[in-house]
């Protein structure tokens, strides 16, 4: 099954396979199937070709795949344009909705070495 140029996977179950398509979610999936009442355990090898129809023109009514790529880039680059705080975070590569990043967030500002207790030698006095 081929939904705006993306592959559903045969082996998976239905739900679980339109999260391939950037833009659906578990959620969102489930909702589809639900407003079609097709069961989401289905494989989309026992689809009939009326249902894949439904399906594919549902999700291509939602804002999926590039359009929503460039709607977020667009976003993004707006917020830095206008420097604002949280365009500057985007900026400087950091966690932009708050998060602590005093010991958190090591993969964005890079790993400290920290002495741990398993380093330290004790000396018997």
């Amino acid at each position: 099954m081929r939904i705006s140029g993306i592959n559903i996977s045969d082996d998976k179950q239905l739900a679980y396979g339109l999260t391939a398509i950037y833009g659906i979610g578990l959620s969102r999936a489930t909702k589809i199937l639900n407003s079609h009442k097709i069961d989401p355990t289905l494989k989309p090898t026992a689809l009939s070709t009326e249902q894949e129809n439904l399906i594919r023109e549902t999700v291509e009514s939602f804002t999926i795949e590039g359009e929503l790529r460039r709607d977020i880039s667009g976003n993004i680059k707006r917020l830095k344009d206008i420097s604002s705080y949280r365009g500057s975070r985007h900026s400087k590569r950091l966690p932009v909705r708050g998060q602590r990043t005093k010991t958190n967030a090591r993969t964005l500002k890079g790993a400290k070495k920290t002495m741990g207790s398993g380093r330290r030698k004790l000396e018997k006095t």
